[in-house]
C-alpha cells in the first residue's frame, strides 16, 4: 500500500519569500529520494527542493514566479507505506495548537527537551555561547578553493584570526574570525570550495558573545536526511547538485570538445540540477544561451544545445577548436625535471589565453621625456622616506596615467557583454602588477583619481607588502578600470602586455635609459621612458590609442601638475 505525505520546503536560513524559478516535474511523475523537484533562487544562487521519499508525485501547489519559505507544503507525493518518511520543516501552526489542546486536555507540558537542549548548545553560564562563523562577503568570486585550514577544534582565537585560507584565481585570501572564543568544531577541509555566507567553524563565544541561532551542531542534528537539504539551502552549489528530472540518453553525446571551462561553468546562471544534467550530458554551460529570466539556463536550453549538435545546425565545439600544440617526449633528448605549476599559474593561465584570444590586441609604443620629473624625485625621496612613504616612479605613472584617462574616458570603460554598449564607468580604480614568489598578482588602487602621488606611493607599497605575503583581500583585487605593469625596475627596452578583460586597455612601462635626444640645435642627454599603450581595437582605435600615449607623455613631464594637491 501507498500512503500520501506533504512535500515541504527545507530550511532555508535567513532567506524568505524565495521565488521559484523553474519546476522539474510534473503530477505521475516517478522520484527517487533528493531527486529536485522545484528550483529555488535566492539573491546569492540557486537551490533544488529535493524529493523526501522515493515515490510518485500526486500534486504540485506552486509554478513559477511564486515565492515560498522554510516549511511551505508545495504538493503531495505517493510513498510506499512504512517509507522512511523525513520531517524537513519546522513544527507546523497545527502542531503547536494540538501541543496547546494536550496542555489543556491532560494538564502536562510539551516536549520541550530538544528545545532547552538547543538553548543549551548556544548559550552557557558565562553568557558566552556558540556561534558559527562564516565566509564573508568575496565580492566577484563565488565556489573559491580552501587550500589550508588553520584552526582545530580546541584552538583559542581571537577576532581577525585566520581561519582558513582561500585562493582565488588572482591571490590568497584569509577568512577571518568574526568573534573570539574557543574552536568547537572545523566545518570546511582543504579541497572544499565556498562561497559568501558559507559555515567555516564552531566558535564557544567569549562571555558577553552574540550567539548564532543556527550554530553547526544544530544544522547537523536530527537525521541525515535533515542535513541535506539545509546543505542545500546554505550555497553550496557543487555539492547540492541534484538529479535532473529526466534520465539522460543512455550514450553521452561528445558535445563539450574537450575539457569544461570550470571557472565559466561556476560563474554560469544555471541551477544545480541544470549544472548535474549539463556534466552527465557533456555540456559546458559557457556555451549555452539561457532563455529563463536574466538568461538563466534552464533544462530545456542544455537539451535545446545538445540537440542542436547533434543535428549539426550547431557546430560541436571540437570542430571550431584551435589546433593543439604537438606532444613531446622531451625526456628523449636529456634529462629533465618537472616542476608544477604554482595555483595562481593554473588559474591565470587560461585567463590571459581567452582575453588574447578573444579580444582584438595592438599595441601602441611611445617614450616620455622624464628628465625633469626624476630629479624632482630624488629631490623628494629623501623626505618622503622620513614619513615612510617610498616615492617609487610608478606612483607619478600612475598620477599621469589618470590624467589621460580622465582625458580619454573611452579607455576608462568596458564593453558590455552583447557587444551593443559601451559601459563608462565614472570611477578610477587603477590595478597594477605585483611580482610575487607564487607569480602576478593585481592589486587595485580604488579611486585613484582622488588620491595625490604622496597618498597614491603609500598605497603602493602597502598592497604591494600584502602581496608579497599573500595577504590581500578580495575587495583589494577587484574593481580595476585599468591596468598597468611596469618592469622598469627590473629592465627592458619594451613589451606587449595583454590586456585584462573586461578592461580595454593595460599600460606596459620598462626600464628608463639616457639618450641623446635633438632641440633643434644640439643633442641633448635626456632620460626616456618607454611604455606601450595595448587596447582592445574594438573599443579604442589606432587614433585614440597614439592620442592617449601622447597626452601621457605630455604629463610625464609636466612635474609641477603631477604634484599638485587634491582637492
Amino acid at each position: 500500500m501507498a500512503k500520501s505525505i506533504d512535500i515541504v520546503v527545507p530550511d532555508l536560513g535567513d532567506f524568505s519569500d524565495v521565488e521559484v524559478i523553474e519546476v522539474l516535474v510534473e503530477p505521475g511523475a516517478s522520484v527517487e529520494k533528493e531527486d529536485g523537484l522545484i528550483t529555488l533562487e535566492t539573491d546569492k544562487a540557486a537551490m533544488d527542493v529535493p524529493a523526501p521519499n522515493d515515490g510518485t508525485i500526486g500534486k504540485l501547489t506552486v509554478s513559477l514566479g511564486d515565492t515560498v519559505n522554510s516549511g511551505d507544503v508545495i504538493g503531495t507525493m505517493e510513498v510506499p507505506d512504512g517509507g522512511d518518511t523525513v520531517i524537513i520543516s519546522p513544527p507546523s501552526k497545527a502542531k503547536a495548537a494540538d501541543d496547546a489542546e494536550d496542555v489543556a486536555s491532560k494538564g502536562t507540558e510539551p516536549d520541550t527537551t530538544s528545545s532547552d537542549q538547543d538553548k543549551a548548545s548556544t548559550t552557557d553560564s558565562s553568557g558566552g555561547g556558540s556561534k558559527t562563523l562564516e565566509v564573508p562577503d568575496l565580492g566577484d568570486f563565488d565556489e573559491v578553493e580552501v587550500i589550508e585550514v588553520l584552526v582545530s577544534p580546541g584552538d583559542t582565537v581571537a577576532k581577525e584570526d585566520g581561519l582558513a585560507t582561500l585562493e582565488t584565481d588572482k591571490a590568497a585570501m584569509d577568512v577571518p574570525a568574526s568573534d573570539a572564543g574557543t574552536v568547537k568544531e572545523v566545518l570546511v577541509s582543504v579541497g572544499d570550495r565556498v562561497s559568501a555566507g558559507t559555515p567555516v567553524a564552531v566558535v564557544e563565544l567569549a562571555g558577553g558573545g552574540d550567539a548564532s541561532s543556527e550554530p553547526a551542531k544544530e544544522a547537523k542534528s536530527s537525521s541525515e536526511s535533515d542535513d541535506k537539504p539545509a546543505e542545500a539551502a546554505k550555497e553550496a552549489p557543487a555539492k547540492a547538485e541534484q538529479r535532473p528530472a529526466e534520465s539522460p540518453p543512455a550514450q553521452k553525446p561528445q558535445t563539450s570538445g574537450g575539457r569544461i571551462d570550470e571557472a565559466g561553468f561556476a560563474r554560469s546562471h544555471a541551477s544545480p540540477s541544470v549544472r548535474k544534467l549539463a556534466r552527465e550530458l557533456g555540456v559546458d554551460l559557457v556555451k549555452v544561451k539561457g532563455s529563463g529570466k536574466k538568461n538563466r539556463i534552464l533544462h530545456d536550453d542544455v537539451k535545446a544545445y545538445v540537440k542542436s549538435v547533434i543535428t549539426g545546425q550547431a557546430g560541436a565545439p571540437a570542430g571550431g577548436a584551435l589546433p593543439k600544440t604537438p606532444t613531446v617526449d622531451f625526456a628523449k633528448f636529456g634529462e629533465i625535471e618537472s616542476v608544477p605549476l604554482t595555483r595562481i599559474q593554473k588559474i591565470s593561465g587560461p585567463r590571459l589565453q581567452a582575453s588574447w584570444i578573444n579580444l582584438p590586441h595592438v599595441t601602441q609604443h611611445d617614450e616620455a621625456d622624464i628628465t625633469g620629473l626624476e630629479d624632482r624625485r630624488q629631490k623628494l625621496k629623501g623626505p618622503a622616506k622620513e614619513r615612510g612613504i617610498p616615492l617609487t616612479p610608478l606612483a607619478f605613472i600612475i598620477r599621469a596615467t589618470v590624467l589621460a584617462l580622465k582625458e580619454y574616458p573611452k579607455v576608462n570603460s568596458s564593453l558590455s557583454e552583447d557587444g551593443e554598449n559601451l559601459v563608462m564607468k565614472k570611477y578610477c580604480h587603477i590595478g597594477f602588477a605585483a611580482d610575487t614568489e607564487q607569480g602576478l598578482v593585481v592589486p587595485v588602487i580604488k579611486d585613484a583619481d582622488k588620491k595625490d602621488v604622496y597618498e597614491l606611493a603609500k598605497e603602493l607599497a602597502e598592497l604591494s607588502s600584502l602581496a608579497r605575503d599573500g595577504k590581500l583581500k578580495a575587495p583589494q583585487l577587484q574593481g580595476a578600470s585599468f591596468t598597468i605593469s611596469s618592469l622598469g625596475g627590473i629592465g627592458g627596452t619594451s613589451f606587449t602586455p595583454i590586456v585584462n578583460a573586461p578592461e580595454v586597455g593595460i599600460l606596459g612601462v620598462s626600464k628608463a635609459t639616457m639618450k641623446p635626444v635633438w632641440d633643434g640645435e644640439a643633442f641633448q642627454p635626456r632620460l626616456m621612458l618607454p611604455y606601450g599603450l595595448s587596447y582592445d581595437h574594438r573599443v579604442v582605435d589606432g587614433a585614440l590609442a597614439v592620442r592617449f600615449t601622447t597626452y601621457l607623455a605630455s604629463k610625464l613631464a609636466d612635474v609641477d601638475e603631477l604634484l599638485q594637491a587634491i582637492p
